[in-house]
């Protein structure tokens, strides 16, 4: 198939990597932003293929996993009112909140469903006019084009009983804030290729005026990896700071516009709680005032949960590049996919259960550092 099987071939992949090998002259570490980079470095076992000096530190772009506590209890508190059918992507009713998860609710007679798009919930609005229908509607901006546009089809529709629950995360935010953090290592960026293919990267260069770092806009597949971190590590060998664009089958400078374009009518930038990590400023999104009619925490008063998080998880540092799973003292004992304490083991796009699934052994691991 065009565009996946040339990019796993394994002899692409190794000479690029030997090409890093005669590059690299000093250590680096390099943060690749997504969760489903994340997924295929590990599953392909890319970081040990690096040469030594080369560190790859995972960022916190899985959507799932940085969807703040009190927004899953939110979603919970929602789901399990009887007028209600709430729908959400699959990976979201595994995510743990302060005692319970989408799938218990479900159990326990809640009307929760999985839904492959957002029109699909809309849909079921109009199916059903005597029950309230909410979408969990999360995600970076590579999700938001869907998002906002059931919003703007159940406006269409004068649909009253649809309504979104809304996560809305923005990444050049959450890379400031890992920049600005004074334990950040973090000395290139993989920037991630789908969020890009929306939002181009023109958001970027005053990032790269304010912390001198590279930035590469790099894919998914095994061989589009290799090739971003094989730029990254030349313009850092050449003292160069650019955001240069290896996806570019992909991506462009500008992004989609008119994508653009549909989610600043119906979105504005808001601050926003991340999992793990805090406020940051100005790096989600929520509705705009003129379609607060389809805010689920104001329809279903929601809006004053409050959540604190287990303080076994380290998902907040390793998010952040500063720890990898490995270092909980609770992967893989109290924290499993079956019995998850932080999204990041659950989630299909979370470093811990990337770790857990591909059988990277703790024990093994810790001795290396």
């Amino acid at each position: 198939m065009k565009y996946v099987t040339e990019y796993r071939d394994a002899a692409l992949v190794k000479g690029v990597i030997e090409e890093i090998r005669r590059t690299v002259t000093r250590p680096w570490t390099l943060m690749e932003i997504c969760g489903g980079q994340t997924h295929a470095i590990v599953r392909h076992g890319i970081d040990q293929l690096l040469p030594p000096q080369i560190e790859l530190v995972h960022g916190p772009g899985c959507p799932v996993c940085v969807t703040p506590l009190e927004l899953i209890d939110k979603a919970l508190s929602i789901a399990a009112r009887p007028d209600v059918i709430f729908c959400s992507y699959g990976d979201m009713l595994r995510v743990p909140g302060s005692s319970r998860d989408l799938f218990s609710v479900k159990a326990q007679g809640g009307d929760v469903r999985v839904v492959y798009s957002p029109l699909d919930a809309v849909t079921l609005a109009e199916k059903n006019p005597d029950k309230q229908v909410v979408f969990f509607a999360i995600g970076f901006e590579t999700t938001a084009p869907p998002n906002v546009m059931s919003v703007l089809q159940a406006q269409r529709l004068g649909l009253k009983n649809f309504s979104v629950l809304v996560s809305h995360v923005r990444v050049p935010p959450a890379m400031s804030a890992i920049l600005n953090s004074p334990h950040n290592r973090v000395q290139g960026f993989l920037l991630a290729g789908h969020v890009n293919a929306i939002m181009g990267y023109w958001e970027y260069p005053p990032l790269l005026e304010k912390f001198k770092i590279p930035m590469v806009v790099t894919g998914f597949e095994p061989l589009d990896i290799v090739q971003g971190i094989l730029k990254t590590v030349q313009l850092l060998e050449e003292g160069k700071v650019e955001v240069a664009n290896a996806y570019q089958r992909a991506v462009t400078f500008e992004g989609l516009k008119p994508a653009q374009a549909a989610i600043h009518k119906v979105f504005m930038e808001c601050d926003r709680k991340w999992r793990g990590i805090g406020m940051i400023p100005m790096s989600g999104w929520c509705l705009r005032p003129e379609f607060e009619e389809f805010n689920a925490e104001i329809r279903f008063d929601v809006e004053s949960i409050h959540a604190e998080e287990s303080p076994l998880c380290i998902a907040g540092e390793i998010l952040q590049g500063l720890k990898k799973p490995h270092h909980c003292s609770a992967f893989g004992k109290q924290c499993t996919p079956e019995n998850p304490l932080g999204a990041t083991m659950v989630s299909s796009e979370g470093a811990c259960a990337a770790y857990y699934k591909y059988g990277r052994n703790p024990q093994v691991l810790l001795a290396e550092k």
